[in-house]
């Protein structure tokens, strides 16, 4: 399993490489992991290298001491400086996508595209979701599917992500939650210039479809996928249709 240093420690990222120094990184969102995108890792039709990595304090990367927006972007531009990639095309589910959207504003040069899943210009928590993960970590992962997951959307895929998201410590998730609360957008997203992929699913409760409505309102050259009976999980609900939305958006950006 790869590894990179930042900070003296270790960041483990997924790596499949092509003959080529385009590459497409895979950012997951708040309490989660590399492993909500196995499904585009294994079966995504590409001529990209593929990453997706582990946030600081997440999955198989280091615990930190302090995490925040500004160091996930670090981390991200470390490793494009690590693994020498030209441009890059940023792919972010939820947190994901505000740090895919904060690294652009940093470091565009860098940027060829962007994917946004199941995310926004600005991310609101409930507070309830707070309360529940400072109260009972253990109760709020057992109704988090609720909002995340389409109704009828398969047990077994839902009980293998509370699983892989039971091992981010209560404290973690908690200020991933605090990150995205804080996150706000809203009056530079019409500066976005690069080809834009939007994704989300229809029943998404978290991340509601006008959060995605607006951003193809305000970013130009922009495409804009609705997946019906998904929620905001979408990529593991309905990963084919989310490869060939990846696929299309690439084919038609010559990307």
């Amino acid at each position: 399993m790869p590894f990179f240093d930042f900070k003296k420690k270790k960041i483990f990222y997924h790596l499949i490489e092509k003959s080529t120094q385009q590459a497409m990184i895979f950012i997951h969102g708040a309490g989660e992991s590399s492993y909500i995108w196995k499904n585009q890792m294994s079966n995504l039709m590409h001529d990209h290298t593929l990453i997706a990595f582990d946030l600081p304090s997440h999955g198989k990367s280091s615990e930190f001491k302090k995490i925040s927006i500004e160091i996930y972007v670090d981390v991200i531009k470390a490793l494009v400086e690590h693994l020498q990639l030209n441009k890059i095309i940023l792919v972010g589910h939820s947190l994901g996508g505000a740090i895919a959207q904060t690294y652009y504003f940093k470091y565009r040069e860098d940027v060829a595209a962007l994917i946004l899943c199941a995310t926004g210009a600005r991310l609101r928590v409930s507070p309830m979701i707070f309360d529940s993960i400072q109260n009972d970590y253990s109760e709020f992962l057992k109704i988090l599917p609720v909002g995340a997951f389409y109704r009828k959307t398969l047990k077994d895929i839902i009980e293998d992500f509370v699983d892989e998201m039971s091992k981010t410590k209560a404290e973690v998730a908690y200020q991933d939650f605090s990150f995205c609360n804080e996150f706000d957008m809203l009056k530079k997203i019409r500066q976005i210039r690069v080809p834009s992929l939007i994704i989300c699913g229809n029943a998404d409760k978290l991340t509601p479809p006008k959060y995605s409505q607006f951003f193809k309102a305000k970013i130009s050259n922009s495409t804009l996928i609705i997946i019906k009976n998904a929620g905001h999980m979408v990529m593991l609900e309905k990963p084919e249709e989310i490869n060939l939305a990846i696929q299309d958006f690439l084919k038609n950006n010559r990307l």
